[in-house]
């Protein structure tokens, strides 16, 4: 085709795209405006998969969830269809070349993954409501599909980490002062701080956590003498914005989750040994164990409800005796545990529990925001949870993914002789460590908000693992290879 040629070509689909264009706009049709845009991210679906990937994480603090419950759809947009998009070419293109990098595939951490998957196939084949079963399959492969299997493709090229980090970072302190602006119009009390970030986030509790889990790598970031001075400078402005916004998060989980993962970065920093950790580990479980009916009574004696005086909203944190909200988690936990002592091994099926856990609450044990209709969310836990929803060994497989994502984030801190890579690795390890600690109080893995970051940075420490680990590595060797996620 001569260059004239092509010149026509454009002006023709030009003057026909203004035309269609013109013609939706007159008859008060906006959408069309969008095509090019649609029809460019389609091309990218083709010939630069990896692009994706980076537009959905830069799109996920932005994203809205959009519910109907009368029709049972609750869909994030746009970065679910978009996700949906990652998962299909993907599985398209792996069955066309028919090869994928058989080193991650054999990675303990992939196995247990696959493991995962595997489990919540054959409990939702066994599930109470099935068809709420495969939509949360689907669900969890649109998430770990794109974010795990081919982000670890995606992280060969060293700059691509950094990349994912900061295009979350970025939009998310946008919602942050969003937020904290909207707050601000309120007083900043502590009510208004439960729902100020809506509709990017659902409420503060996943707000606190995300929050968390990106700290660390902020403080990494600052401290790391590798980056000029302003890269160091805004990391640090960023980081007091975000610390600022933990604050008025309000979120006790959040900030006892910060607080332990904390103590996890001193241990790891003194070097202190694993089974001393171990051992006292152990001697608080016995000292709670043989003191426990003091401490339940000491606990229950604590009347401080949530406040918008930060010491009294800590202490608010042990009380099990007025708290609603405490009070309310407790009752799904023990709502929860008898399900799974019914059915202990299938459990009742992936993401059933919030239809099917009413008739196990007892009247006791509710509180004022106890509800019998299954739209308050789940059990408030990533361990309880899958607990109930897939057996036992649908917990034991999360608990393998969580402990092995630390196990090999410590691996690459001390073998590494690369001190940026040990700053980052320490870093996500760290942050994800305090999401972990969060799990054990909610649960956001079902969330685009949550799963984006948390499969992203575990496939950052497999990526490490695998292809950045070498003592004294030149990162920029590997670049090469990260044709293969074009």
């Amino acid at each position: 085709m001569t260059d004239r040629s092509k010149l026509i070509w454009v002006y023709l689909f030009s003057t026909l795209f203004i035309a269609f264009n013109s013609i939706l706009i007159v008859n008060n049709y906006l959408w069309g405006a969008l095509l090019p845009v649609i029809i460019f991210v389609l091309l990218l679906y083709f010939v630069s998969l990896d692009k994706i990937l980076l537009l959905i994480t830069f799109l996920t603090p932005l994203a809205v969830n959009i519910q109907r419950p009368e029709m049972g759809i609750a869909i994030s947009l746009p970065t679910e269809p978009l996700m949906i998009g990652v998962l299909v070419v993907f599985f398209v293109k792996l069955l066309h070349e028919g090869k994928y990098d058989l080193v991650i595939l054999r990675n303990t951490l992939t196995i247990a993954v696959l493991f995962n998957l595997t489990w919540i196939f054959f409990t939702s084949l066994t599930s109470e409501i099935p068809i709420v079963s495969f939509k949360y399959l689907i669900s969890r492969l649109w998430f770990v599909i794109p974010f795990y299997f081919f982000a670890i493709l995606l992280f060969k090229k060293y700059s691509n980490i950094k990349l994912f980090i900061w295009l979350y970072v970025i939009p998310f302190l946008g919602i942050i002062l969003y937020t904290m602006y909207k707050h601000s119009l309120r007083g900043f009390d502590e009510e208004s701080g439960h729902w100020v970030m809506t509709p990017f986030y659902n409420d503060h509790t996943v707000y606190g956590a995300l929050i968390c889990l990106f700290i660390p790598l902020l403080i990494g970031f600052t401290i790391n003498r590798r980056f000029s001075n302003s890269t160091r400078i805004v990391s640090f402005s960023v980081l007091l914005v975000f610390l600022l916004a933990l604050i008025l998060s309000y979120s006790r989980a959040a900030w006892i989750s910060l607080a332990v993962a904390m103590v996890v970065f001193i241990i790891v920093i003194l070097k202190i040994r694993f089974r001393w950790v171990i051992l006292s580990i152990g001697l608080f479980i016995g000292i709670f164990y043989t003191f426990q009916q003091q401490i339940l009574d000491r606990l229950e004696k604590n009347k401080q409800d949530s406040s918008a005086n930060f010491i009294e909203h800590v202490q608010s944190i042990y009380n099990i005796s007025s708290d609603a909200s405490n009070l309310e988690r407790i009752n799904r936990w023990q709502s929860a545990i008898r399900m799974f002592n019914e059915r202990p091994f299938w459990g009742w099926g992936p993401g059933t529990y919030q239809f099917l856990y009413a008739p196990f609450q007892m009247s006791k044990e509710k509180t004022i925001i106890s509800t019998n209709a299954g739209d308050l969310g789940n059990a408030h836990s990533e361990y309880i949870g899958p607990l109930a929803e897939t057996g036992i060994l649908g917990m034991l497989s999360m608990l393998a993914i969580f402990s092995l994502s630390v196990y090999y984030g410590l691996r690459i801190y001390k073998r590494t002789d690369d001190g940026e890579i040990k700053i980052i690795s320490l870093a996500i390890v760290v942050g994800l460590v305090s999401y972990y600690v969060h799990g054990f109080l909610n649960n956001f893995l079902d969330t685009d908000k949550a799963s984006v970051p948390v499969w992203g940075f575990i496939a950052i420490l497999i990526a490490l693992n695998l292809y950045h680990n070498n003592k004294g590595v030149v990162k920029n060797v590997i670049n090469q290879e990260a044709l293969h996620v074009k």
